[in-house]
């Protein structure tokens, strides 16, 4: 058994007066790619922002390799090696694309390496490389896409937090977007998945979680949940 990377237990977390992620426990091991499916409003996004520190939970604990980061602020939490993909990706606009990579490293001063990683992101997009000059704001959603995922590479993360990246982009670089998250994970970095395309998420996850109103209502391996009637009902279109 692979070990735990991240552990979520019972955590609750509000806006205010709404009671948005009621207690859900869940966990992410070493090396997998792990879904979050559920209707819009479910409480995915939040999900993530809780781990990656933007939310702070009311009760509850987030222990990521071993450590309890619940409350930690954003900007620790990407030390201790979590980085998250935005929900409508968040690029520095006005900044070239070259310029948003290297804000991904901020944290780090291993300049070999970031060189290093640098080529690894061009390697997984090469059209970042051709378009390593040119302003972000001025790239098609794609793109953007890409290079905001290159960018959160660019911190070295164990655990990648990935929300809606296939938002707003045509079938055929929803597929191309997904077979890089696969190629990321081979490569050894381990993924937590925020999708509303669950037939995509399902199809390259290992386990998953179905979230509905804030609470996790099933979880499995993906192959058993894409198999499920209740789910193929829910949110395959079956």
């Amino acid at each position: 058994m692979a070990e735990t990377l991240l552990k979520i237990d019972d955590i609750n977390v509000y806006y205010g007066a709404i009671h948005a992620i009621k207690g859900i426990s869940l966990e992410v091991h070493q090396g997998e790619i792990v879904t979050l499916i559920g209707a819009n409003g479910a409480g995915k996004s939040t999900t993530l922002r809780t781990i990656s520190g933007l939310l702070k939970p009311k009760t509850g604990s987030i222990t990521f390799m071993g450590k309890d980061i619940a409350g930690e602020p954003a900007h620790k939490i990407v030390r201790e090696g979590i980085s998250q993909v935005p929900e409508g990706r968040r690029v520095f606009a006005e900044m070239t694309v070259r310029e948003n990579l290297d804000l991904g490293a901020f944290t780090r001063t291993d300049k070999a390496a970031i060189a290093s990683d640098l080529d690894m992101v061009y390697g997984l997009f090469p059209r970042l490389k051709e378009r390593a000059n040119q302003v972000a704001g001025t790239l098609s959603g794609g793109e953007q896409q890409m290079l905001a995922m290159g960018r959160a590479l660019m911190s070295q993360p164990k655990l990648l937090l990935l929300d809606e990246p296939s938002m707003g982009l045509a079938p055929m670089l929803i597929r191309e977007i997904f077979n890089i998250i696969v190629d990321i994970n081979k490569k050894g970095t381990t993924v937590l998945l925020v999708e509303q395309n669950a037939n995509m998420a399902l199809s390259i996850a290992n386990r998953a979680y179905v979230l509905e109103t804030g609470r996790i209502t099933l979880s499995g391996p993906a192959s058993e949940l894409a198999a499920s009637e209740d789910v193929r009902k829910a949110y395959l279109g079956g």
